[in-house]
């Protein structure tokens, strides 16, 4: 599983799932798991020493994550779908930080237009190696960190989701079937924050104290003609 985001047919994103995320960007809280997608070319592969790329006039913001992949195809899950059976369809883990170009999604809600845009640039997935399951035996007894230039920005355990992942698999399932490979990011933790060229990003994730993962890059201005002016 060393390439598998190369297998992957789907990266889904849970979003609004930690509640004092929600309240800083002054966002509802949901009743059921909300999702996106994002394309495989935003992908920025662990330890590639490639950098992140911030598209010119755009506000990036950072959200530290834990994703998990699937070793199993599910659709139409039933209600009875619980703790154990999501577990059971988990192949392993992986770090990965969603980002958001957040001035131009803002601006995509305001007139009611789709904002896939403002979540798929190239390199708005990076990724760390895969985590094998067993290093992971609770999914709630992990720890998010990121830092910015060596401030921390983001530090959190994923015991604070609103939705546990047996209903995330469950709601989603009964919308597009879940392929096996497919990797599903469960949500940020608060203190999502901006990124800007020249920023050093670091992000950990952690167990009892232990780094199992980690992902670094430098930032710098994304070449190209693309320039969002608003």
């Amino acid at each position: 599983m060393s390439r598998y985001f190369e297998t992957a047919r789907k990266f889904l994103c849970i979003g609004r799932n930690y509640a004092a995320h929600i309240k800083e960007l002054n966002n509802q809280v949901p009743s059921e798991p909300f999702f996106f997608l994002k394309p495989l070319s935003s992908i920025l592969p662990p330890n590639s020493n490639s950098p992140f790329l911030v598209p010119k006039g755009v506000i990036v913001h950072h959200e530290v994550e834990l994703a998990f992949v699937l070793n199993k195809t599910l659709k139409d899950l039933p209600d009875s779908f619980d703790h154990q059976q999501a577990l059971d369809s988990i192949a392993g883990y992986a770090l990965a930080i969603d980002m958001t170009a957040r001035n131009v999604q803002d601006e995509a809600k305001k007139k009611g237009l789709p904002w896939s845009i403002g979540k798929g640039f190239d390199t708005f997935l990076p990724l760390s190696n895969f985590i094998p399951r067993e290093k992971i035996p609770d999914p709630y007894n992990v720890t998010l960190k990121l830092l910015v230039n060596n401030q921390l920005r983001q530090d959190d355990q994923t015991n604070l989701m609103i939705f546990p992942i047996h209903k995330i698999l469950s709601h989603m399932s009964r919308i597009m079937t879940l392929e096996k490979g497919d990797v599903i990011l469960t949500g940020t933790p608060k203190g999502v924050g901006q990124i800007k060229p020249n920023d050093f990003v670091e992000a950990y994730l952690e167990v009892d104290n232990q780094v199992l993962e980690k992902i670094e890059f430098n930032s710098v201005e994304k070449p190209g003609p693309y320039n969002y002016i608003h």
